[in-house]
């Protein structure tokens, strides 16, 4: 079944606030991984990939605080590759986005190398660690998500304007967009964007096939490429 742009927005302002929500708890977050790479007796390495998230919640947490955080983080990230699925059977019948899933699956890959990635403005999560922590440990997973968000958001604003003229304003993000966006989702208002610069540095190469069907909200996919593994925290 092919996603409604309305549908699609829908989903994406719900994705928007989990990830604000994360956002707003990254103190909590960079503790829980302080520690439990403290049990892991890995604190001299940075935190590379999910796999490597999934397995200090798994085997190194015992503390709810943390488990709470991390189940949180691997949980969004998981409905951000889902989405992108969603996003992949449609954009790749509309020829809209090029690459730009396939780029976003595979920094969702639980086994891609996230050390050198970092979100650059108008995001600021990078700015609320401390230089030894930007530089060395936790630079490249907080910036995952936001960057992730830019590139959805890309995709849907190309998917908008494929649209037929036709569609009323109510189902448009609204003129002027440019690439990588940055929204905020205020209450009771629409999608607001800015622009902003990512950079990715040594991304691996994550390119992996799967044959399984994918569920996403009832109706069953058949997608040509999504990342390998499942961080599913439930």
């Amino acid at each position: 079944m092919e996603l409604t742009m309305n549908e699609t927005k829908k989903t994406f302002k719900v994705l928007e606030q989990r990830c604000r929500l994360l956002r707003q708890q990254q103190v909590t977050f960079i503790t829980a991984l302080e520690r439990t790479r403290d049990n892991a007796h890995d604190r001299i390495k940075p935190v590379r990939t999910l796999a490597q998230v999934r397995n200090y919640l798994d085997s190194h947490c015992n503390n709810s605080t943390d488990k709470r955080v991390l189940s949180l983080f691997l949980d969004v990230c998981n409905n951000l590759a889902d989405f992108c699925i969603q996003l992949e059977t449609v954009q790749s019948e509309k020829r809209s986005a090029g690459g730009i899933i396939e780029e976003t699956m595979t920094l969702l890959s639980p086994t891609n190398e996230l050390s050198g990635l970092r979100a650059k403005y108008p995001h600021d999560v990078v700015n609320h660690l401390s230089c030894d922590e930007a530089r060395n440990f936790y630079g490249g997973v907080v910036s995952l998500i936001p960057i992730v968000l830019d590139n959805i958001r890309e995709v849907v604003v190309r998917m908008e304007k494929l649209q037929p003229q036709h569609l009323g304003n109510s189902d448009r993000l609204g003129p002027g967009q440019g690439n990588k966006q940055y929204s905020d989702v205020k209450a009771g208002g629409g999608i607001t964007h800015n622009t902003g610069a990512q950079t990715y540095v040594n991304q691996a190469d994550s390119s992996l096939h799967v044959s399984n069907k994918k569920k996403y909200n009832g109706e069953t996919l058949k997608p040509a490429w999504r990342p390998a593994g499942r961080l599913y925290t439930t």
